[in-house]
């Protein structure tokens, strides 16, 4: 990790850029960031930072969302735990296409609004195909319809996770647990992790997120739920401000048929080791080597 402060990051991608060309590719981030404070501006990179310092980041962004959305917050940060590897897998034969899995990470994770935002997109699929170019995910028909199963798609953790290696200031980046994770304080908004990602799994913040104060979450985590601000890039992290104090996803407790199994890889009697060993398993894409670790399985 280089030291080197947000402004010195975006200096440095417009030293590859003419003057003209990179105050053109500069407007839309000098309009993401206009209300950023100074020290949210000049902080330093999450895994540089002192436990003091995290401490008062931390506070800031409780003082931050009490002002300025008149909510109470408590946002932590939570770390990995030891001797813990997260996964995640999805019984295709009993998910019903209700969304109440995606209604959860809604709520859960404190997303905008009027767009209806989730991590979680759900494709309505034929039955004996794995075509998604024809699957749709915008159904409002009862549910589940004759001959159609249905396949949540949301960030699948890659060991090999594309979104990291472009990244050009390093803020995302996967943690000792498997989760690949996202410095909101840290993100320029160049949206190359976006591009790279073969799975359409991360999210771009074009407008600020509009959420009552009565309605935003108020357990909280650094590098998850947070309230993301505009011009940033966000994604499903397992709902790590719950899953590492020992919960489950908000998408898992929420589902009504039982089809999401998460627990530790490690584990050999956790349900998702369970299931990859008695089940026969697949992943998305499995010929890109992103090597995920959200799984998919039919009874």
């Amino acid at each position: 990790m280089t030291d080197v402060t947000r402004r010195a990051a975006i200096t440095g991608i417009g030293a590859t850029l003419g003057a003209a060309a990179f105050a053109k590719a500069m407007e839309p981030i000098q309009k993401f960031t206009a209300d950023l404070s100074l020290d949210q501006f000049l902080q330093q990179h999450y895994r540089e930072l002192t436990p003091d310092e995290i401490e008062k980041v931390l506070r800031r962004i409780e003082e931050e969302t009490l002002r300025d959305r008149g909510a109470r917050v408590s946002v932590a940060d939570d770390r990995p735990i030891p001797g813990v590897q997260f996964g995640y897998a999805l019984n295709l034969s009993v998910c019903n296409g209700c969304r109440k899995c995606a209604e959860a990470c809604h709520q859960e994770n404190n997303h905008d609004r009027p767009s209806n935002q989730s991590y979680i997109r759900v494709f309505e699929m034929a039955q004996g195909s794995l075509d998604f170019e024809h699957a749709n995910t915008t159904y409002d028909h009862a549910v589940p319809a004759p001959g159609k199963y249905y396949m949540p798609v949301q960030c699948l953790q890659c060991d090999d996770a594309p979104c990291v290696a472009v990244c050009p200031v390093e803020a995302t980046w996967k943690e000792e647990d498997g989760i690949v994770v996202i410095d909101y304080d840290w993100c320029i908004g160049c949206r190359y992790c976006e591009a790279a990602c073969p799975y359409h799994a991360r999210r771009f913040n074009w407008t600020k997120p509009e959420i009552e104060a009565s309605e935003i979450n108020p357990d909280q985590g650094y590098l998850s739920n947070r309230v993301r601000p505009q011009g940033v890039v966000e994604k499903c992290h397992f709902c790590l401000h719950r899953t590492r104090r020992g919960k489950l996803p908000a998408c898992a407790e929420a589902c009504p048929t039982g089809a999401r199994v998460f627990g530790n890889l490690l584990d050999p009697e956790s349900p998702i080791r369970w299931v990859l060993d008695n089940k026969r398993v697949f992943v998305l894409k499995e010929e890109l080597g992103t090597r995920p670790r959200f799984f998919y399985f039919f009874d």
